[in-house]
């Protein structure tokens, strides 16, 4: 028997069709039709996905900011009351234990999220640092659902039983109270798509009706669900980091491209002396565009012009949007230069490349 955690949705995915995988000891779908045809449903319509894998704490009281300023790499004490924070959680030598969004409910009470697979890791974090604040793990009371594309307010304000005020004027990146057939829902103007969308956290107890109410309702508008095939690509073309692959103990914050979220004139915080001492030389996150049809995939030999390795793929496949290869990877800075040419080893094969700026695809409206 497997030993895989399932959401509370797992029924309602199994009902659809849907494939699935381990995902950070999940059975998570997969996908349901196909990957191309969920990505550019996203893309151009909506997709619907099932985000419950994920993992939510609440740090509540006083001194809950400074905790967390002291905790996280970014300035959480400065966010106002609505808003949504990305940062990291590093440890002593300045590497990524996780990404997390943050958001500020109360002036002494954050909600914070974190990645499935790394839900014991920060916990253990949480737990050493904070000292008196109250946390509280909510990772097994909730359901996260997330409504991710062009289309997605439209639907969910068709949705009955939804009610959120002020929808059309929430600011990316921030959040509102709302309810779902009378009981308090978060909704969260956040996502992992590139996408506008909505991330809405609700009891267990009443994530099916919602799932199925968000798919009838979205169903006239496009809206498709969607599994973490699309939602990977989607992600890759936005540039967005996987914790995993872009994201480790191993990498540096600047080494990632993500220099610009770590507040390093703040007093304290954890990994601060160690990036402030760290080496301007250490390989760099470049995006890259290949030529042809054929990805190259994490953990292919990037090449320079010369055919030596210089480098490895983190994350790649050919862009459902826009139809040719894309890929992250780590190289020397020297050659982190848009417009450099490179190779990708695509199992044995040299396919010539370019370092091109990320995103590879940013939204226009």
């Amino acid at each position: 028997m497997s030993d895989l955690r399932t959401t509370p949705l797992y029924d309602r995915h199994a009902a659809l069709g849907a494939s699935f995988t381990d995902f950070g000891g999940w059975n998570m779908p997969v996908r349901y039709t196909s990957d191309l045809a969920e990505h550019h449903a996203v893309r151009q319509a909506a997709g619907l996905f099932d985000i419950s894998h994920m993992a939510e704490f609440t740090v509540v009281g006083w001194g809950a900011a400074a905790a967390l300023d002291y905790l996280l790499a970014g300035r959480i004490s400065t966010m106002k009351l609505g808003k949504a924070k990305y940062s990291l959680l590093l440890d002593e030598h300045g590497g990524v234990i996780d990404d997390v969004i943050v958001y500020r409910r109360g002036d002494d009470d954050f909600l914070v999220i974190s990645n499935a697979g790394n839900r014991a890791l920060v916990a253990a974090e949480f737990a050493r640092l904070v000292g008196d604040v109250a946390i509280t793990d909510i990772s097994d009371d909730y359901a996260l659902i997330a409504v991710q594309g062009p289309r997605s307010r439209e639907i969910v304000e068709a949705t009955p039983g939804i009610i959120v005020g002020g929808l059309a004027e929430l600011g990316y990146y921030a959040w509102a109270g709302g309810t779902y057939s009378g009981t308090d829902m978060f909704v969260a103007r956040t996502g992992y798509t590139g996408e506008d969308g909505f991330e809405l956290l609700i009891p267990n107890a009443l994530a099916a009706d919602l799932w199925d109410a968000l798919l009838a309702a979205g169903e006239p508008f496009g809206l498709v669900p969607a599994g973490l095939a699309a939602r990977d690509t989607l992600r890759l073309e936005a540039g967005m980091p996987l914790h995993g692959h872009e994201l480790s103990t191993d990498i540096l914050p600047a080494q990632a491209g993500l220099g610009r979220v770590v507040a390093m004139d703040k007093d304290a915080f954890v990994g601060k002396d160690a990036l402030a001492t760290a080496s301007a030389d250490l390989p760099v996150l470049v995006g890259i565009a290949a030529e042809g049809r054929r990805a190259g995939r994490a953990g292919y030999a990037v090449l320079d012009a010369d055919g030596t390795p210089v480098g490895e793929i983190t994350s790649g496949v050919l862009s459902p949007t826009l139809g040719h290869p894309i890929a992250m990877a780590f190289i020397p800075p020297a050659l982190a230069v848009i417009g450099t040419p490179l190779f990708l080893d695509v199992r044995g094969t040299r396919i010539p490349a370019t370092v091109t700026a990320l995103p590879f695809y940013r939204r226009t409206a």
